[in-house]
């Protein structure tokens, strides 16, 4: 991780209380909502649990979350859905939220049994209650580290050349709870000297394949922020920086059953596609799901305090209780 320069901590403490301001509305809105699912769940989803052995549905079901990345997020995930239904012989729930303030939302209510997060939302739940145990990260090529890369992008041909030429520009991010739409280019912005709030026109476009499609048009946004994997697939932007972040974690639910749980580590810790196809799941043989898995291999909370350093950095809200 890149330590931040006496300055740039400086400029850090300036800006904490803008950046605050940038998202107090979004926290604000989380926060209401966490307390009505609190509530929800204090009263109904816990006897519901209890009933269940602390399944999001119940007992022959597993609930498979999402963070909303693009438009082909179901279909990238569908055969490793299908490898845990027949490995755990439940059947398994695609759920993909609106947004990552509702997937949160849905992991503290109890409603997620299992779950590929951002490591930004990962954090951001389990400070506000999800129980959630990180199980392992996906890779996505043979040798690769758990990670991805948080890519600051321009139009093809445009005179940005840097991410301090985004000065008075309008930028696009993903999502408020984003790890690399927004949690780290709000760092990386402010180690070049501006505020993500007062120094630039913010765009937030909701996923990250919507990021770059904006970018690629210039007319909303003339410089913005995605992962790499969304990236490479356009062809009407360019790449000016990139920063490497934390592997984005498959979880489970605390609650459910000990051997359940335990199932889902043994055939999520260490698995690859190769693995997915010899057990029998033939649409993982597919060039589609291989771009996106090579395979997984195993993370801990401790993985994510990468994640929890620019939080206190950033001062970002989405990290608060």
């Amino acid at each position: 991780m890149h330590v931040p320069t006496d300055s740039a901590r400086k400029a850090i403490m300036i800006t904490r209380s803008r950046i605050s301001l940038a998202t107090l509305a979004v926290a604000g809105t989380l926060t209401l909502a966490l307390a009505g699912c609190s509530s929800a769940a204090s009263s109904t989803d816990s006897a519901a649990a209890d009933s269940e052995g602390g399944y999001a549905v119940d007992s022959e079901t597993l609930v498979f979350g999402v963070v909303p990345d693009s438009v082909d997020t179901e279909t990238n995930y569908q055969p490793l859905m299908d490898y845990i239904a027949q490995e755990t012989g439940k059947t398994v729930e695609y759920h993909e939220s609106t947004d990552y303030a509702a997937l949160i939302e849905a992991s503290i209510a109890g409603q997620i049994d299992v779950a590929s997060f951002s490591g930004f939302t990962y954090v951001t739940a389990t400070n506000n209650g999800a129980e959630l145990t990180p199980i392992s990260s996906i890779i996505t090529a043979e040798g690769q580290e758990p990670g991805y890369y948080s890519e600051a992008i321009v139009p093809s041909g445009s005179d940005i050349t840097s991410i301090e030429d985004m000065k008075g520009k309008k930028v696009c991010f993903v999502d408020p709870s984003s790890t690399s739409g927004y949690l780290f280019p709000s760092y990386n912005l402010i180690e070049a000297g501006i505020d993500p709030e007062a120094d630039i026109t913010p765009v937030f476009a909701g996923k990250h394949d919507v990021s770059v499609q904006k970018v690629g048009e210039g007319v909303e946004c003339e410089a913005g922020f995605a992962e790499d994997s969304e990236v490479a697939k356009s062809d009407k932007v360019e790449v000016i920086e990139r920063t490497m972040v934390p592997g984005a974690p498959i979880v489970e639910s605390n609650t459910l059953p000990d051997d359940v749980k335990e199932k889902l580590r043994d055939i999520l810790s260490e698995v690859t596609a190769d693995d997915i196809v010899a057990a029998g799941i033939d649409s993982a043989d597919s060039d589609g799901f291989r771009s996106v898995f090579y395979a997984t291999t195993p993370v801990d909370d401790e993985y994510y305090d990468q994640i929890r350093d620019i939080c206190e950095a950033t001062d970002a809200a989405q990290c608060q209780k």
